[in-house]
């Protein structure tokens, strides 16, 4: 999958912009604040309709402006035009000047891996941040699942409000309840399994590329869940086992939305024995994994985005990284040090020298 051309309008600083890319790599160089970050997060808004910066949407548009737009030729098995707009008031998506009414039916089409210095929060922060990364990985190789989850989401938020009504009158029914609570767990049951499938292909690949980076091995994903080793009976004796303290506290304490990874290192955790170093290793060994699981899955290599990578790693460990990395993988590659990359990287790619929303070919 590749990014052919790019148009942008009233984006971040990028008032109009026009770029076509390399097929290869690309590097996109220049002072911090120039807008090489805001760049590669409009290829990650077209791919995926929101940013990884966390922005609310209209964040993203230009001060004093009402709209943006995003707009990409995309080459996979065919040539496609993707767009999508966004105003204060939400916003709206295009295949080749087609509406696509629900987003959920846009966002599997791009694929695309990102690598940004944040990613750290991936190990260090709460299993919330783990279960949303997750999410949106599947939901990229995975049509139907971000559906399932969407409709979880749905039966959850109702569940907890019957909780409550619950715990106002004793007298309420429960078999609304049980009908809840046993569509909750058929739609539970699907995400578990798409997600425990998903990370069994990433233990596939993971340690062997954490191996490959850093010459240490035994690096694995651990998938904790409420619904491991799925049985449907256990499974609503535990609901029933926690109806009196979810009624009390007017929320369902068990379930997928309870799920969390861990990275183990020799069966330790990263998050709480390895070194900064240790766990920027192991996040960009997912990444990679990541890489070839969508390759399995979806017949081609996702858009990967290294951003800001030069000043997160040595240059060792960098070059490893390049080493496996292959010309079917379309790359975005920022830095504020070019003179810190290698020369054959620089050789197989196209340069473009970003400053103040100017972006220039290198």
């Amino acid at each position: 999958m590749k990014i052919q051309h790019l148009k942008l309008l009233n984006f971040r600083n990028y008032e109009k912009l026009e770029v076509s890319f390399s097929p290869v790599s690309n590097i996109l160089y220049g002072k911090n604040g120039g807008g090489k970050t805001s760049l590669i997060e409009s290829i990650y808004v077209l791919a995926l309709t929101k940013s990884f910066r966390g922005s609310v949407d209209k964040v993203v548009i230009m001060n004093n402006k009402d709209v943006c737009r995003i707009e990409g030729t995309i080459l996979d098995e065919y040539e496609n035009n993707y767009k999508i707009i966004i105003k204060d008031g939400g916003k709206k998506v295009k295949i080749n000047n087609t509406k696509i009414d629900k987003l959920s039916d846009y966002i599997s089409k791009i694929s695309v891996v990102l690598f940004n210095p944040d990613d750290l929060r991936f190990i260090k922060d709460s299993p919330s941040v783990r279960r949303k990364a997750i999410n949106l990985e599947i939901s990229q190789i995975n049509n139907g699942y971000l559906k399932n989850l969407n409709m979880y989401n749905k039966l959850l938020k109702q569940r907890n409000t019957y909780l409550k009504t619950m715990n106002i009158n004793a007298n309420s029914s429960s078999e609304y309840l049980d009908i809840l609570t046993n569509k909750l767990i058929d739609y539970g049951e699907k995400i578990y399994l798409s997600r425990k499938k998903y990370i069994d292909l990433l233990n596939e690949k993971i340690g062997e590329f954490y191996y490959k980076i850093c010459q240490i091995s035994n690096l694995n994903l651990e998938y904790n869940s409420d619904y491991d080793n799925f049985d449907r009976k256990k499974i609503l004796k535990r609901y029933k086992d926690s109806l009196n303290r979810d009624i009390i506290l007017g929320k369902t304490t068990f379930g997928i939305h309870h799920d969390d990874i861990l990275f183990k290192l020799n069966d330790y955790s990263i998050k709480d024995y390895g070194s900064e170093g240790q766990q920027k290793n192991a996040i960009i060994s997912y990444k990679l994994a990541e890489l070839e699981i969508f390759n399995k899955i979806r017949g081609n290599y996702p858009i990967l985005i290294l951003d800001d990578l030069f000043s997160e790693l040595d240059m060792v460990k960098i070059n490893n990284i390049f080493g496996l990395l292959n010309e079917n993988i379309q790359t975005f590659i920022t830095t504020t040090e070019i003179d810190k990359i290698n020369k054959d990287i620089i050789d197989k790619s196209k340069l473009f020298l970003i400053d103040d929303g100017i972006v220039k070919d290198g």
